[in-house]
Formats: structure tokens, sequence, C-alpha cells
């Protein structure tokens, strides 16, 4: 047994519906989550019956250090990406929802000033995060990780390594400790976004920084069509619908459309509404995508329109909606794990969560080696 499983207590920050504890898996014991989404902290709660013991729905910012337990091995955030995001106008970390990153921070520096602070702090998000107002708003959360004495770094992944959804996202790994050269010296996941990112560092960010070498992910051997639920098991859009919204497909994506229905066969893909800028007006268009990806689940408000899905079938089309559990599946979540009765709160829970198999990948190939290596006593 790895000696991380003896001590591998973690602090969940912004859990949404407990996809990051998922995705550590039972080794891992949770020993406090927060969120103060009514939503998601329900889905909480029936998903994992000892959240009376240790959820908390109190904003961040009402916390204290008094109010978490330790010592813990790692604390986990996936802070509000909104301000992080193309669709939230890139407010930076200091505006809006992501300045909620702020109070989880302070908690940490709190648990520090205690002598209590975990050895490992994982911050998820958006990969908006590395150009935010032009590299500011990473180089600030390299700088303020730095100043506590972690060493950082981070990583970009793509869900669609290990579901069929194209879901980029950043992870920013931050450790107090001596960090094997094996897991320390770069590699393929040091994307040219994050080495651009790296090398606008300085001070003690840059010299606190270390090209994290986590052996890659396998990859996904799963298609889209893969976890769609039976024909017959789904509402399908009216014909009238469907003509409406191949209408809205630009010249482009037509011809596309057009190419696969004449080769006959069945072809099973996933498209979004967009407003596009054309010709200085904005413009509804379908978009789709026959890569057997779905893209990237988003919450059911805002800017972007719910995923739906359209297949091609012997010349034929026809689409629908993405159900909610469709997306629990693109998201890793098991069968059993038990969604919001309502298709909104459903949705809303999948969409603003992170991909659990991802975790675990992140886990078992640096989180856990890490922490290995610590001495005795650090935990």
């Amino acid at each position: 047994m790895s000696r991380v499983q003896a001590r591998s207590g973690f602090l969940e920050f912004f859990a949404g519906g407990g996809m990051a504890r998922l995705g550590l898996g039972p080794g891992w014991s949770c020993l406090f989550a927060n969120d103060f989404d009514p939503v998601k902290g329900a889905a909480y709660r029936a998903n994992f019956p000892d959240a009376k013991e240790h959820f908390s729905d109190a904003d961040v910012w009402s916390l204290t250090a008094a109010d978490l337990p330790g010592p813990a091995a790692l604390a986990w955030a996936s802070s509000p990406c909104q301000d992080f995001s193309l669709a939230g106008g890139r407010a930076g970390l200091s505006g809006g929802r992501s300045s909620a990153f702020f109070g989880f921070w302070r908690l940490m520096e709190a648990l520090d000033e205690a002598g209590c602070a975990p050895p490992l702090i994982v911050v998820e998000n958006v990969v908006g995060l590395l150009t935010s107002r032009g590299g500011a708003d990473f180089a600030a959360l390299c700088a303020a990780l730095a100043g506590r004495g972690y060493r950082v770094g981070a990583i970009e992944a793509d869900a669609a390594c290990f579901t069929p959804q194209s879901r980029p996202r950043l992870f920013v790994v931050a450790f107090r400790g001596q960090a094997p050269a094996a897991l320390s010296t770069g590699g393929p996941l040091v994307t040219p976004a994050v080495a651009r990112a790296r090398d606008r560092l300085d001070g003690a960010a840059r010299a606190a920084w270390t090209d994290w070498s986590p052996r890659a992910p396998a990859g996904c051997n799963m298609r889209l069509a893969d976890l769609l639920e039976p024909d017959d098991a789904v509402a399908w859009n009216p014909p009238d619908l469907t003509r409406r919204l191949l209408a809205m497909m630009s010249p482009v994506q037509a011809a596309r459309l057009a190419a696969l229905r004449a080769t006959g066969g069945r072809h099973v893909g996933a498209f979004f509404r967009r407003t596009r800028r054309e010709a200085g007006q904005s413009v509804q268009r379908a978009e789709a995508r026959f890569d057997g990806l779905a893209g990237c689940l988003r919450t059911p408000r805002g800017g972007s329109s719910r995923q739906s899905v359209i297949v091609v079938e012997d010349g034929a089309v026809r689409t629908r909606l993405l159900t909610p559990r469709e997306a629990a599946r693109l998201m890793g979540l098991p069968e059993a794990y038990a969604l919001p009765k309502g298709v909104s709160a459903a949705l809303h829970v999948a969409g603003d969560g992170v991909c659990v198999p991802a975790v675990r990948w992140l886990a078992d190939a640096l989180l856990e080696p890490l922490l290995d290596v610590l001495p005795p006593g650090r935990v």
C-alpha cells in the first residue's frame, strides 16, 4: 500500500457535486468540503452520506481556519471560472465571482500561520487563466503560492484524454517539498500556452516554478456515440425544428452535413447554437462536430446554449437535446451518481464540475507520488 493512503485527508473548496472527491477515489478521505450553491450542495449531500459530518454551504469568505479540520495532505480548489473564460468577460482574478479564489487563499494563509498548511494545493480552472489580463492573474496566483514556500507548476489537460468531451482545463499544482526529478523535468504536458505563461513570470514566482512531468494520459477509447441513450429511449426534436436548426448552419457546415448524408451509414455528432459576428451583424449559427467528441459541457445558463445531439443515418437527419445522464457520463460520473431531478439542475451540476477520470489520473500520476516522498510527520 502506498504511504499516501494512510495520510490522504483533503479539503475540497468549491466542491460542486463532489467530482474531485470521486476522482481522488476511496484511498483519500474528505475532511471538509464547501460549496454555497444550493443545487450543487444538494447533489453533494445526495451522493455522499457522510456529508453531514464535513460539508459546509457557507460562502468561502465567511469561513475561518477554525472551521477547517487538520492536518490535511491536500487542498483542492475548483474556483469559479467565469472571470477567466471568454464567456465571462475575463474580469480577472480580482473581479466578480473568480475573486472567490482569494476567499480560499486567505484560509490557506491562516493554516500556514498555524503551522498546518497542506503540503499540496491544486487550483483547477479554465485555460484562460494563463492569459487573463495579459497573464497578470496567473502571475499573481503563482506569486501567492510561491510566497508561502510552495513549488508551483501547471498542467494543461483535456477531458478528451479520458471521456469523449473536448474540455481543456488547467491544473495548477503547488507542492511544499522536494519533488523527485522524474516528476519535475517537464514533458509534453508543458504545453506552449503553459510555457509562455511560465516565461512571463519573474521574481519569486519564476524561482519557484517547476515543470511538472507526470506520465501522459493513456487516451480515451470511447466516442460520443458510445455514451448515448438508445434512440427509442429519448425524445427527438420534431422534423420542423430540425429543419430550422439545419437552416442556421453556415455554408461550410451545411456542405459538410450534405457530404455525410451522401455517404450513407450512421454518423453521430454534437452541436451548439452560437451567436457569431458576420459582416458586422450578429447571426445565430448551429455548429456541429462529427469527430467523436462532444463539445465542452456548460451550465444551462449564460451565453452558451444547451448542447444537442445530431444523428445522420442513411441520409436522414435527426436532432435532440443531450440528456442529463449523458452529460454525467461525459464528465465520467458513475451511473449510480444521483443527479438532481430537474433537467436544468442536473445539467448545472454536471456542466460546472471537473472531469472525474482526469482527477484520478492527476492523483495517480503526480499527487500521490509527490506525497510519497514527504518524510514522516509532514502530514
